[in-house]
């Protein structure tokens, strides 16, 4: 399979490209100066000269505050640049990967959201991505795929790491931390993301569309980091806090744990997040530290 990956430095995209070569898929990766998805020209003179089977568009502008100040930038490139690439990949017959969020819903329903349930973004990030969820499915052969809780090798350079890294480095000099016990969430860890998304596009799909990959399972932000200590034996004192879903103005669901309907029917399942959390660690810190 000939694929044309965006966003190659990112958690998911390095991942990927890890993935891709290790199945012996040919895989293009040009860099944000050859190819800004903002510039549809150089998409088009890409799909050219790679003439890939699958685009798999990884990038996106995921800063979920600045989103609230720079919301044209959230628009331009989580909407409009999407609709173009779905657009042009369609008029080559190919199919369009890109990947949007919990965020696009609001919490109410107090139980993991299925691929068909009615979205109701609270912030300008969420908006963005659901205006270029619809966007891509203006195209047949789009695929847009809803993620949650990401963290990966490369940390988010926009959100100045993942939160996994963060709070392992925050207890270096802490005695105590405060940890938001508010949110509900599916953390994900984007080496089984990455697995499930080239199961998925390597399936004769009978449905394009929207669907669900995470890690099984779900937790607070706050349960996600005692279980990081637990298993790094951190000896820091947790505070659970809550800020009822917001940060100064801005909101953000209380419950966005997704959950996996349609892809589990093709047998495509990530493992519990707590098992996708101890590979990360001991790969990351415990192996790499023996």
């Amino acid at each position: 399979m000939r694929i044309l990956l965006i966003g190659k430095t990112g958690q998911l995209g390095s991942a990927l490209i890890k993935d891709t070569l290790a199945l012996e898929h040919n895989v293009f990766a040009p860099s944000k100066k050859e190819l800004d998805i903002s510039d549809e020209n150089t998409f088009l003179k890409s799909m050219k000269l790679y003439n890939p089977d699958v685009v798999i568009n990884t990038a996106a502008f995921h800063n979920v505050p600045l989103c609230e100040n720079e919301s044209v930038k959230a628009f331009q490139i989580n909407c409009l640049s999407v609709k173009k690439m779905a657009e042009i990949t369609n008029d080559f017959n190919r199919i369009f990967v890109t990947f949007s969020t919990d965020y696009v819903f609001g919490g109410e329903k107090k139980e993991p959201y299925e691929e068909l349930d009615r979205p109701n973004p609270l912030q300008i990030y969420g908006l963005s991505k659901l205006a270029g969820e619809f966007a891509a499915l203006s195209y047949e052969k789009s695929i847009i795929i809803r993620t949650c809780g990401l963290y990966g090798n490369i940390g988010a350079r926009s959100k100045g790491g993942n939160f996994v890294d963060n709070r392992i480095e925050e207890s270096k000099n802490n005695k105590y931390i405060e940890i938001s016990n508010d949110q509900t969430i599916s953390p994900t860890y984007a080496g089984d993301l990455s697995k499930a998304v080239l199961k998925l596009i390597a399936h004769p799909l009978k449905e394009y569309g929207i669907y669900h990959l995470i890690n099984e399972g779900y937790c607070t932000w706050y349960e996600l980091t005692r279980e990081i200590f637990e298993r790094m034996n951190i000896d820091v004192e947790l505070r659970p806090v809550d800020h009822k879903g917001k940060t100064g103005n801005m909101r953000r669901p209380l419950f966005s744990a997704l959950r996996n309907n349609k892809a589990r029917n093709l047998g495509i399942v990530l493992p519990h997040w707590k098992e996708g959390l101890n590979v990360y660690l001991k790969n990351k810190y415990i192996i790499n530290n023996e």
